[in-house]
């Protein structure tokens, strides 16, 4: 099975402070290890057999192609005000070639491998959300600072990267358009799962499997955890910290 690969390369409304302090308005564009950190998931996926086509999406889609080498399988579109409209606006196209994957154009150290075990374990399910567990990536970057989600058996990150299998997922987004504004608050993000599932997560009660059975449940969805082995995939450039962090470790410092 092949991906339409979908690069989330869009900016907050008003000014961005963090693309500001390296000379820019977009993030997209902060260089990281010498080159705008867009082009870097762009590459990842392109040399991904399990990808076929790449849409980057933006604000200022010329912006962004102009600063990505051509290649035939890359497209430019303009997005909406918000990433869950933005995907909306994707499962009403009737061009749109599923299934797809999402990620964003500041994971900069996202790697082949890593897309290539994401889209193996994600095949035969509605939704995917990739994750990368705590103890996995904590052993590696000790003082890396991330969101947690914390469940039985384990705290989860995000690894900002999505599969949507078919038109049937917009249910799942217009939930998340919910919480879209508080994604990085843990408890606020299990809630759209049900209070049963929140009271869960406060004490701990289910596992992340058991999170999203459940919330499949109420979407009418198959949804799956797919836990990978990189640390790095955990790893986006959201602040300052994120960012020498980064290029440490492309570096071969960190």
């Amino acid at each position: 099975m092949k991906y339409t690969a979908i690069v989330l390369a869009g900016s907050r409304p008003g000014r961005d402070a963090f693309a500001e302090q390296f000379g820019t308005d977009m993030k997209a564009l902060i260089a990281v290890a010498h080159e705008p950190m867009v082009r870097r998931p762009v590459r990842a996926l392109l040399a991904s057999k399990r990808i076929a086509d790449v849409i980057v999406l933006s604000q200022s889609p010329e912006r962004i192609a102009a600063v990505i080498p051509s290649d035939p399988r890359i497209s430019f579109r303009e997005s909406d005000g918000t990433i869950a409209e933005t995907m909306l606006g994707l499962c009403r196209d009737p061009q749109t070639q599923w299934p797809l994957l999402v990620t964003t154009a500041d994971h900069a150290l996202l790697d082949t491998a890593t897309v290539d075990e994401f889209c193996g374990h994600a095949q035969g399910v509605d939704v995917a959300l990739g994750v990368v567990e705590r103890d996995v990536l904590m052993r590696r970057f000790p003082k890396a600072q991330r969101t947690w989600l914390s469940f039985r058996r384990g705290a989860y990150t995000g690894a900002n990267l999505f599969v949507l299998g078919s038109p049937r997922v917009e249910s799942a987004i217009r939930l998340w358009r919910s919480v879209e504004q508080d994604r990085k608050k843990g408890l606020r993000v299990v809630a759209i799962a049900g209070p049963l599932v929140l009271i869960g997560a406060v004490f701990r009660l289910f596992t992340i499997d058991g999170v999203l059975k459940r919330l499949g449940r109420r979407l009418k969805l198959s949804v799956r955890a797919v836990r990978l082995s990189n640390p790095l995939a955990g790893i986006d450039v959201d602040k300052p910290a994120d960012h020498t962090l980064a290029e440490a470790i492309l570096a071969g410092k960190a």
